[in-house]
């Protein structure tokens, strides 16, 4: 697609797309926004370089493409409680949100799109991987998509993995909002309500079992799923300098924040843009 009013670098194959020539800090018209939300569309995910942005102006970014929803298990900022500062301190070992996955589809409604800002990063390291669920699905076989047609997927915050939320938020402290665990069915295969595309969504972090099946049934067919949705083939890498920030479409991605950097701190702030029902 041609754009008239940004810059629009393809990171790779499969999704992802830099884009450039624009200080998010300052005025953005209508215009600027439609192109944005249209490169975000069509390439899943779209990074900025360069960016200083106190969390009020990402706030207000983050406001022109929708209403902001709530991280369910923590307290955001003072100041600004929709956003989540995650902190990982150079002596902890496990990283916030370090497996592959889809932001908090145990909600009901799961979010738009999550936009992570980086202020503080390790050099060369703790890059992130993100993956296109839309040719995880298509590059099913007939087969494998005939076995999951109609099938419906539970997802719960318990799950094990889910659970690996750590220390990583401001303070150290995980000061929960959810007085219980959270939980929803969705298809196993969502339309995306703007583009009308497929794309499998279940997760390794979060998806416990499928509908008519117990957990012990599901592990094979949730296991080769998962396992196929997250190869190479699917994917780009994204590294991370002060200033970056990323803004991936939740409802047709994954990721997975690498943890490859001990001794180094990391300072990232997240706020996420409320989304729809899955259907």
């Amino acid at each position: 697609m041609d754009y008239g009013l940004i810059d629009v670098r393809p990171l790779g194959g499969a999704l992802g797309a830099e884009i450039g020539g624009l200080d998010l800090s300052g005025p953005l018209t209508d215009a600027v926004i439609a192109e944005v939300r249209r490169a975000f569309l069509e390439h899943l995910v779209v990074f900025f370089r360069g960016q200083e942005m106190t969390p009020e102006i990402l706030l207000a970014f983050a406001r022109r493409f929708g209403p902001i929803g709530l991280y369910p298990f923590a307290l955001g900022m003072e100041e600004t409680p929709e956003i989540m500062e995650v902190i990982k301190e150079p002596g902890q070992e496990t990283n916030f949100g370090g497996f592959w996955h889809s932001d908090t589809v145990y909600l009901e409604k799961p979010p738009l799109g999550s936009m992570l800002h980086a202020v503080e990063v390790p050099p060369d390291r703790g890059d992130t991987l993100f993956a296109n669920m839309y040719l995880a699905y298509e590059k099913l076989t007939d087969a494998a998509k005939a076995e999951i047609d109609g099938l419906s997927a539970y997802n719960a915050a318990a799950k094990d993995k889910g659970r690996v939320r750590g220390d990583h938020l401001a303070g150290g402290v995980m000061k929960g909002r959810a007085e219980k665990d959270l939980a929803a069915w969705h298809p196993v295969v969502r339309t995306h309500p703007e583009t009308g595309r497929r794309a499998l969504y279940v997760n390794s972090a979060h998806t416990v079992l499928f509908n008519g099946m117990t957990e012990e049934q599901s592990a094979p067919l949730l296991e080769r799923l998962c396992d196929h949705a997250t190869g190479e083939e699917f994917t780009c890498r994204f590294r991370w300098q002060p200033g970056s920030l990323a803004f991936w479409d939740n409802r047709c991605t994954q990721h997975y924040p690498l943890n490859d950097y001990p001794g180094f701190r990391r300072v990232m702030r997240r706020v996420t843009i409320e989304g729809d029902r899955p259907a």
